[in-house]
């Protein structure tokens, strides 16, 4: 009996490793396409999808348009940056000053968690892994976060999450955020209208774009204080993020 438990427990030992190999694999082999190839899909739209359809809703559509650099307004990619990362061209994918503030305020404040994430970070979280809090979701988090700064440049990791960061209920990307909000391409957003969008990234679901409290409008105002102080779209140029 203690040797067919044994041998059991070896069974699913062995097994549990190849499907961590094979799902390391298929990570690898995301970074590598994504490095050059439109992304359809990312996994926080799957989780968003399927928890509509188990809550019956069957109205609900992830939605997104995948559109270049080329065709998002410098002032997007500079909003995310001024009110996420100001640091995000210079990094490695992770902001360690960020990360020791964020553990000292979360040390005296339990019930009101800060997080330090990158862009990098949120890029490799919404585009791979489940959303929520935990140890192991943030490990696998760090290395995949790792692997995209190695095969990536700054200006892709910046396309990918501005076209899968989640803007609203069911509004994936900076292009269907544009179009739904302010009926155009993303090509014409202005500094004030992409400091809106980007004003509501913490937490869109709860925050509105079509329809702004108070503190949106004020960290609206804020973003737009950073991008200045930044330098405008001669920060984008500059870093080679345009």
């Amino acid at each position: 009996m203690k040797k067919g438990r044994i041998a059991l427990l070896s069974f699913f030992k062995r097994w549990l490793l190849r499907g961590l190999l094979a799902l390391a694999g298929i990570w690898l082999a995301g970074i590598i396409l994504f490095s050059f190839m439109p992304v359809p899909f990312s996994a926080v739209m799957v989780e968003r999808q399927f928890s509509a359809w188990f809550s019956g809703d069957l109205s609900y559509v992830a939605h997104s348009d995948w559109v270049s650099m080329d065709e998002i307004s410098p002032w997007m990619g500079l909003a995310v940056i001024a009110a996420e990362d100001q640091k995000f061209p210079d990094h490695w994918g992770f902001d360690v000053t960020a990360i020791e503030k964020a553990i000292a305020h979360n040390e005296r404040n339990e019930n009101r968690v800060r997080g330090a994430s990158t862009l990098s970070q949120q890029t490799a979280k919404n585009l791979f892994l489940w959303d929520g809090r935990s140890y192991l979701r943030k490990g696998l988090e760090a290395g995949l976060t790792l692997g995209m700064e190695v095969v990536w440049t700054k200006r892709r990791i910046l396309a990918v999450y501005l076209n899968i960061a989640e803007f609203g209920d069911g509004v994936f990307g900076v292009e269907a955020a544009s179009q739904r909000y302010f009926h155009k391409p993303a090509s014409r957003l202005t500094a004030s209208e992409a400091a809106l969008l980007a004003a509501v990234l913490p937490n869109p679901i709860r925050f509105k774009a079509n329809a702004p409290s108070g503190y949106v409008h004020q960290r609206q105002q804020w973003i737009l204080r950073q991008m200045r102080q930044l330098g405008g779209e001669s920060f984008m140029a500059q870093h080679e993020l345009k």
